[in-house]
């Protein structure tokens, strides 16, 4: 899998060659969560986001796809207590419906197949009233263009089934049916737009 295989150079993207967007992600996510919330976060990878969210909330179930990724994110988190690090699809969650009050996705939406059946999944363990918070990397300019680190990278087998805009990304959530979808773009080298809307009852 390409993604155990970048595990252990992963953190030199977030911490040197996109330094200036993680710095403002973590910022943006950091602000939307309060001391009682119970955080589920998927596609945790090596804990970049995990880090800045555990001291803010109650509690922290942690998890990705990749064993390797999980590996490394535990290492990096180390010193908190209040994580539950675990193996899981997104896309078949294996938790109740309504079991978190914040439901973190970062930067993996445009490397699903399905990223419909995942956003469902992601709704239906939210409580009502509760709060989906979906950071994604934007893989081509105002015109359309793909970057080319972003092309790079998927040349190099990162698999990206989709190239958000800005514009696109906030049209992919209101099909979806989320009207009240808010978008935050930290931007840098490859810029993060940040989907934060509300639960949707289906």
């Amino acid at each position: 899998m390409f993604w155990d295989n970048v595990a252990g150079v992963y953190d030199i993207f977030v911490k040197c060659i996109n330094r200036r967007t993680h710095q403002k992600l973590k910022a943006i996510v950091s602000a939307l969560i309060k001391p009682e919330d119970a955080v589920l976060e998927c596609a945790c990878g090596t804990g970049l986001l995990s880090a800045v969210i555990a001291p803010k909330c109650r509690q922290l179930t942690a998890t990705d796809y990749s064993e390797k990724m999980l590996k490394k994110a535990k290492n990096n988190c180390a010193a908190f207590h209040n994580i539950t690090f675990s193996q899981a699809d997104i896309a078949a969650l294996p938790y109740p419906d309504g079991s978190f009050d914040k439901v973190v996705a970062g930067n993996v939406i445009h490397l699903l197949d399905n990223p419909l059946t995942a956003l469902h999944e992601l709704n239906r363990v939210c409580k009502d009233g509760g709060m989906l918070i979906v950071p994604t990397y934007m893989n081509k300019d105002g015109k359309g263009k793909t970057s080319g680190f972003a092309g790079a990278v998927g040349k190099a087998g990162a698999d990206f089934k989709r190239q958000f805009t800005v514009e696109s990304y906030k049209r992919f959530f209101r099909d979806a049916g989320y009207s009240d979808m808010q978008i935050t773009l930290a931007d840098g080298r490859i810029p993060c737009a940040v989907a934060v809307m509300k639960k949707v009852s289906k």
